[in-house]
């Protein structure tokens, strides 16, 4: 890849990346953020570049803005911080306070010295060929299990974190539970392979552990 080709600048040198990301998606609900704690491996969540819910032309869904759109998120905003990651070791990333709907400040992420990074969330998938173009990308992958059993995980989580009302947080959750199989299907087609958790869980740390031993030069038998 030129230059030319290069989605952002960054300083000479900086271009070719040290650290690769896997993209994590999966239905709200599923268990990514509990992967990402159990991995123990330097994480990014996507959620934090949702835009604020009076920004213009939100889209709106159940009589709210659609957290569930692409269009609610800014995708520049993350590809820019993930490619800085994992060219320069660090980057200022949002954070966003979901039962207020708005970003609240920021905070710096060091991942110096880190070959894989895990960075995760409902719009993952709409990244998987930006990073690939910018030859970042290490694996995309898309967590599933029983809709049921996602449903009432998202429920519990929600009701538990006060995230909206409870009528809508129920409404909602029917409604991403009817439309799960499609939502599956479409971040396949974008480029991530579907799996269960404990799979997820021992391919990344596998990938991990092989990058590792890449980059200080052993082999593991």
């Amino acid at each position: 890849m030129t230059s030319s080709d290069a989605l952002f600048d960054l300083p000479p040198g900086s271009r070719v990346p040290t650290t690769r990301v896997v993209l994590l998606t999966g239905p709200s609900g599923s268990g990514k953020s509990s992967l990402v704690r159990r991995l123990g491996l330097p994480s990014v969540a996507l959620d934090d570049f949702y835009r604020d819910h009076d920004h213009p032309h939100m889209p709106q869904r159940f009589g709210i803005a659609d957290w569930d759109s692409p269009q609610s998120w800014d995708a520049d905003d993350a590809v820019r911080a993930l490619v800085e990651l994992c060219s320069t070791g660090h980057s200022d990333v949002p954070v966003y306070d979901i039962p207020t709907s708005r970003r609240t400040g920021t905070t710096h992420v060091d991942v110096s010295g880190a070959t894989v990074i895990v960075a995760e969330g409902v719009f993952a998938a709409e990244l998987v060929e930006r990073c690939r173009a910018e030859g970042i990308l290490a694996d995309a992958l898309c967590i599933t299990r029983p809709r049921a059993l996602t449903f009432w995980f998202r429920l519990l989580r929600d009701l538990g974190e006060s995230r909206k009302p409870p009528h809508t947080l129920v409404r909602r959750g029917w409604g991403l539970m009817r439309d799960e199989p499609a939502a599956v299907r479409g971040w396949a087609a974008q480029g991530c392979r579907t799996v269960g958790v404990a799979q997820a869980e021992r391919e990344i740390t596998a990938l991990s552990s092989r990058t590792a031993d890449a980059s200080d030069g052993t082999t593991r038998r």
